[in-house]
């Protein structure tokens, strides 16, 4: 039998603790569509000891507790739905009619679509069976976001998605906010419009005071500050800012705003007194907002590997239920903390969202 691992929540975690506080008093329903995933059932075993999430995995039923037998994990306290043996499974196959027929596509099996874990996890976090997901961890991340985008309705205001990443350092606490830089789009959006760029910057900003309580400083990144360089791309970011400004006002989401700027100026304020003096963020920014996914991608591998950084999933925005997705090379601590980002975002959805949507 293999030894218990060790505590995978670390308290001292300056982003992540607060969260665990909170949702003690808050506990979320997070389904995981992979459950039958050893790294999945230690994080579920670790959710529970927190008692500041109620995981839920999909998955055969044996399967799971032979897993957790090996793995020397309790299943108590945490749920274990099979798809294909769910009492909701008929009612999910008939509402995936309905929806595709309200959208006059002609409708395949509905149950071969619905017995895919991450399509059935889609329709539990729509219609209220939990209150966020995470997963992605056993594919594609394209396949994961099919699932999430045909079935879970956008945000009012919002014809598409988009995504963040939270980037914790714990050796720079004067980066961003005690160390947690929120980097966007890093998963979905090759190459966003201008619209795609403001709605990212504002959505991010909203996620960013969510998580961490603090006013958002949104930098809009470039190759160049302050018209350093001038050609189609910085023009886009100018103008993506200007609208990101417009909307966070008519939203009532309370941020300040800069760019374009190159990523020294956002973050050190010793260069952005150089490059761009009197800027609002002072060189103190906490939300990046990349031109494209290439670069985003880009940061957020070099964070991870070249300066320790975790990470904590791409957190989907757009969406009117909250989600989350995790690489196939997740390592545990970024499924705990995209499941406990997943989760403080599901309180705040109620707000955000029309009351009607959740019946």
């Amino acid at each position: 039998m293999t030894p218990p691992p060790s505590p995978l929540f670390d308290p001292s975690n300056a982003f992540l603790a607060p969260m665990v506080e909170i949702l003690r008093r808050h506990p979320k329903r997070i389904v995981f569509p992979s459950g039958l995933d050893p790294r999945i059932l230690r994080v579920a075993a670790e959710l529970v000891k927190t008692e500041a999430v109620a995981p839920i995995l999909l998955g055969n039923r044996p399967a799971l507790r032979a897993m957790a037998t090996d793995l020397g994990l309790s299943l108590e306290f945490i749920g274990i739905i099979d798809p294909a043996e769910s009492d909701d499974f008929d009612f999910f196959c008939e509402r995936y009619r309905r929806v595709e027929k309200a959208r006059r596509r002609a409708v395949p099996d509905a149950a071969e679509v619905m017995v895919k874990p991450a399509y059935f996890a889609a329709m539990m976090v729509q219609y209220g069976y939990a209150d966020g997901v995470v997963g992605g961890n056993e594919g594609f991340p394209a396949a994961f976001f099919r699932a999430l985008f045909h079935l879970i309705r956008p945000m009012p205001g919002r014809d598409s998605a988009s995504s963040c990443l939270p980037a914790y350092l714990a050796n720079r606490p004067d980066l961003g906010v005690n160390g947690t830089l929120f980097l966007a789009d890093c998963a979905v959006i090759p190459n966003p419009t201008m619209g795609q760029l403001a709605m990212t910057a504002v959505e991010t900003a909203r996620a960013a005071h969510l998580l961490s309580s603090e006013k958002p400083r949104v930098a809009m990144i470039s190759f160049s500050t302050r018209g350093s360089a001038r050609n189609a791309s910085t023009t886009k970011i100018l103008a993506a800012m200007e609208l990101a400004r417009s909307q966070a006002k008519q939203l009532l989401v309370d941020m300040e705003i800069d760019g374009e700027m190159q990523l020294d100026a956002a973050i050190d304020p010793d260069t952005m007194q150089r490059k761009a003096p009197g800027s609002v963020l002072g060189g103190r920014a906490n939300v990046l907002v990349f031109p494209d996914l290439n670069a985003a991608h880009v940061a957020f591998k070099m964070l991870e590997y070249a300066a320790g950084a975790e990470t904590y999933g791409q957190l989907v925005l757009g969406l009117a239920r909250p989600a989350a997705q995790v690489s196939r090379v997740a390592k545990e601590r970024t499924i705990l903390g995209a499941a406990l980002c997943t989760a403080m975002r599901a309180m705040a959805y109620r707000d955000l969202v029309n009351a009607e949507d959740f019946v």
